[in-house]
């Protein structure tokens, strides 16, 4: 949030109970569609090297091939969930970009979010999202653009 404020970023603080960790729920939860409630996901190049932050859609599913591509490797894999609250000092369910840009990792954005002026992203602790303008996201994380996703299996799209 100090980072938004640093930069004059225009947010909204939305508030859901903490024990929630899936991001379909949590859209739920919050009367949200699903596809403005984005998670964040560690990926990890499988020849080592720095971690990448991947933000899509609660209902879209990673598609790691998309993703090695995007970032110039020839295989990446999820990383663990102690991995990932390792790698970030954050838990699962709180990992967001907007927490960590001072690591300077690749972060992708899923492409459908640009058809959205605002997204929710971690705050980076469990139970908090923002409402963030989508625009301002890409600026402030130096978020790439990037097809990351498809459509989950149970999905009607």
């Amino acid at each position: 949030m100090r980072l938004l404020e640093q930069h004059k970023i225009p947010y909204e603080v939305v508030e859901f109970p903490d024990e929630l960790r899936d991001a379909e729920e949590i859209a739920d939860a919050l009367g949200c569609p699903p596809d403005i409630v984005y998670k964040t996901l560690v990926v990890e190049p499988e020849s080592g090297g720095k971690p990448a932050l991947v933000m899509l859609a609660a209902h879209r599913q990673l598609d790691l091939k998309k993703v090695a591509a995007a970032v110039g490797v020839k295989k990446v894999h999820m990383a663990a969930h102690k991995d990932a609250e390792a790698l970030t000092g954050l838990k699962v369910g709180g990992i967001g970009a907007l927490a960590l840009t001072h690591k300077n990792w690749m972060v992708l954005l899923d492409q459908p979010a640009m058809s959205y002026q605002y997204i929710l992203v971690s705050g980076g602790q469990r139970g908090v999202d923002l409402r963030v303008p989508v625009q301002s996201l890409l600026q402030v994380t130096r978020a790439r653009i990037a097809e990351v996703s498809r459509a989950a299996l149970n999905d009607d799209e």
